[in-house]
């Protein structure tokens, strides 16, 4: 199976490069993952691997060096690493929102020096936004910076950062003292390797444990005047500009891991045998797996079209909010029918089953919980008070 729908075409190129995809996923990325789901190490030893793959710069345009893939064919891509590693899609899908976020908003010649090197692993990047205490409501964040010769000093602490142990570049939302509300908040692009930078690891996460999740500290910290992304002012609506592709890559990434459960829970309902025949002859098991494949069409058409949209230079951010919430919760009940079909064996961490059950759960938290998606796509009903807008 696949993102792409049945009546899409995709180039020779494109079908050879999402093929390549599937095949190093599955067998080398899933075991792996396995292995880092168990000891908790960081998956990311498989950069070197991903950058020679082309996985770091898939939307970077090719007058930049980049692959130039379209939104469709990365969310693809992304399905098909999640399907093997879902601590890889999401270390690759926030590497590119901050890409995206540079090639929309940084000022030449950085945009240009950036991102022509955008899939060299030692430019990996994480994406700075969360503070304790400045989740769901962003502009909350009192991480600061205060103007200085040649740029900025920074004080303050970010956390649960993707990527934010190995990263080379930290796109962070600080706020300006004497200024009210978000008049005073700025993205900065932070040099991970500055003096005064330093990350430490958040351990005991319940999934998704090949993806490295830090609290980066900042402490006087210097960066480059250059090294301001937008204006001062707009660096809330700079970051949150990523997220509108930033969801379509965790949606892409739950339906990675839809498919794997289904994988497991027909794999298994056919082999497993009670009352002298296959369980999956049982009706109530056939309604788990019917269920379960609907809820995965449905996803993959939902992303589709949020991706297509931004292909046209017409993104949408509740179209991606609809993707993102759907393709989340549909995960979770994807991984509960898959540890229910399996029993007592989908409890233990030898079944791959428990182990999705785990990774689901995280997406439907972060890139914004679903309670946040559910506030934007009611929102967007709101203001254009038309139920099928985009349909």
């Amino acid at each position: 199976m696949s993102l792409v729908p049945q009546t899409a075409e995709l180039s020779e190129d494109e079908s050879v490069l999402l093929e390549a995809v599937r095949e190093y996923a599955r067998n080398e990325l899933l075991p792996l993952d396995r292995k880092c789901d168990k000891d908790e190490s960081s998956i990311l030893e498989a950069l070197p691997k991903l950058g020679e793959m082309g996985f770091l710069n898939l939307c970077v345009p090719e007058s930049l060096s980049g692959l130039g893939c379209s939104y469709r064919l990365y969310a693809a891509i992304l399905h098909e690493i999640a399907y093997a590693s879902p601590s890889t899609a999401v270390s690759v899908s926030v590497h590119a929102l901050t890409g995206n976020i540079l090639l929309q908003n940084a000022l030449e010649p950085l945009r240009t020096d950036l991102l022509t090197e955008w899939g060299d692993p030692k430019n990996f990047s994480a994406f700075a936004l969360t503070e304790a205490d400045a989740g769901s409501d962003a502009a909350g964040a009192k991480t600061a910076a205060v103007v200085v010769d040649g740029g900025f000093r920074l004080d303050g602490e970010k956390m649960w950062i993707t990527n934010g142990l190995t990263c080379r570049w930290l796109l962070t939302l600080v706020r300006l003292p004497g200024f009210e509300g978000n008049d005073g908040l700025c993205a900065l692009l932070v040099d991970a390797q500055a003096e005064g930078v330093e990350s430490s690891p958040i351990h005991g996460k319940m999934g998704i444990r090949g993806s490295e999740t830090a609290v980066v500290h900042f402490a006087n910290v210097f960066v480059p005047a250059d090294h301001q992304i937008g204006e001062q002012g707009n660096g809330l609506r700079v970051m949150l500009s990523g997220l509108n592709g930033g969801r379509i890559g965790i949606a892409a990434q739950s339906t990675g891991i839809i498919e794997a459960c289904l994988d497991e829970m027909v794999a298994y309902a056919r082999q497993r045998e009670q009352f002298r025949e296959p369980i999956g002859r049982f009706q109530a098991l056939q309604a788990m797996i019917a269920d379960t494949k609907v809820e995965f069409e449905a996803a993959k058409l939902l992303i589709w079209r949020a991706a297509a949209m931004i292909d046209a230079q017409m993104p949408d951010p509740a179209a991606s909010a609809k993707a993102k919430l759907y393709a989340s919760e549909s995960a979770n009940r994807a991984a509960y029918r898959a540890v229910q079909i399996h029993g007592a064996s989908g409890y233990v961490n030898e079944c791959r089953v428990e182990q999705l059950s785990r990774d689901a759960r995280v997406t439907t938290i972060y890139e914004g919980t679903s309670e946040i998606q559910r506030v934007i796509i009611a929102n967007d009903l709101a203001e254009t008070g038309v139920a099928s807008s985009a349909a």
